[in-house]
């Protein structure tokens, strides 16, 4: 392989660009050299930008889980990668050298080709060149995935899918994983797919549980991944939880039913094979009914609903009635008698630690 030189200090590189969450897992010291050819970049590959315009995305999420306001003519280190978002921006893993666009604030580059109504122009980049090694390859986080594991028969694996993008997923993900937490498990809480961020990988450490997500599989993004790629960043990062003392693990599903990967898990995977249970999220009855019934075409029921339905008590009345399928608020799904008294029946593992029985826990 041919070592590129580049007009391009190394050592400003590394200390002054701001190198972004999906990059997190990236040993600095093997950057060496950079190659100027953008356009052959794919999906997980290290690329440097130059803020030329900004607009949408005014952060960048930093790989030191800080958010750092971007300024013109700001070096940034992002990955190459496709994003699926109906309510922001739909991209593709594309660049060249007359510019590119920021996909998300987590660090996803690629061309814009749909945008929700409300959003405003992407902040332009003006790609410079791929980061390459001492062999003169392209760096791209595949290689920075952690070890391939199998998943161990005695944890209990549980999805949170949604009806769609913002329908309250990650709160009650967080929450279920929390009150599992505090109910006296060990619990890890895990983001399978979706775009690199680290506001959802924050807000599980935030709830007291050991996170990870696909990123940590080497994948800056999941949008437009092969299924067996995805199975098997999946099956690592449960493996890996498990292997560091999970009995249970909690995985989030990132957007709606109707997104074409997640369609794929639920129509039939390695992932939804391995799945005890299902809790989901939804913004309104209307969502809990349509979104039981896509569940039930594919064989499916979720023991419980949660989302923002449930910060609208006549909307919850709406979906028990139509739908018969109790539902969970963040306080409830926080609270271990109430996590219990739904969860106990799905548990592959008793937790013999835990001596304090619902009614118990209830009581006090």
């Amino acid at each position: 392989m041919t070592v590129h030189t580049f007009d391009f200090d190394l050592t400003m590189l590394h200390l002054n660009a701001k190198w972004a969450f999906t990059t997190r897992r990236v040993n600095h010291d093997d950057v060496a050299g950079l190659d100027p050819a953008v356009a052959l970049g794919i999906a997980g590959d290290l690329v440097l930008c130059e803020i030329i315009e900004i607009n949408q995305h005014q952060k960048i999420q930093l790989a030191s889980g800080r958010a750092s306001t971007s300024y013109l003519g700001d070096k940034v280190v992002l990955c190459i990668g496709d994003r699926y978002a109906p309510d922001q921006f739909e991209g593709a893993a594309r660049i060249t050298t007359s510019g590119a666009d920021l996909l998300a604030g987590g660090g996803v580059v690629g061309t814009m080709e749909h945008a929700h109504a409300r959003m405003v122009e992407p902040t332009k980049l003006r790609p410079i060149a791929l980061l390459t090694d001492r062999a003169g390859d392209v760096i791209n986080i595949a290689r920075y995935s952690l070890r391939e594991r199998e998943i161990p028969d005695h944890v209990t694996v549980i999805g949170v899918f949604g009806a769609s993008m913002n329908a309250g997923k990650t709160t009650a993900a967080v929450s279920l994983a929390h009150g599992l937490s505090r109910a006296g498990f060990s619990v890890a809480g895990l983001k399978a797919t979706g775009t690199g961020a680290f506001s959802d990988f924050n807000a599980f450490e935030d709830a007291g549980v050991s996170a990870m997500d696909f990123t940590d599989a080497g994948m800056p993004t999941t949008y437009r991944m092969p299924m067996d790629r995805i199975e098997k960043g999946f099956e690592t990062l449960v493996g890996t939880a498990a292997t560091n003392g999970a009995d249970i693990v909690v995985v989030e599903i990132a957007d709606g039913v109707f997104q074409q990967e997640t369609q794929e898990i639920l129509a039939g995977s390695k992932i939804r094979d391995r799945l005890d249970a299902i809790l989901f999220a939804t913004p309104d009855a209307l969502g809990a009914v349509g979104g039981t019934r896509v569940l039930a075409d594919y064989g499916l029921k979720p023991f419980a609903m949660s989302g923002k339905l449930t910060q609208s008590p006549l909307a919850m009345m709406e979906a028990k009635i139509a739908t018969g399928i109790p539902q969970l608020s963040r306080e409830d799904l926080c609270t271990p008698a109430s996590v219990m008294a739904v969860t106990s029946p799905i548990l592959r593992t008793p937790n013999v630690s835990l001596n304090t029985t619902v009614e118990e826990m209830t009581a006090a």
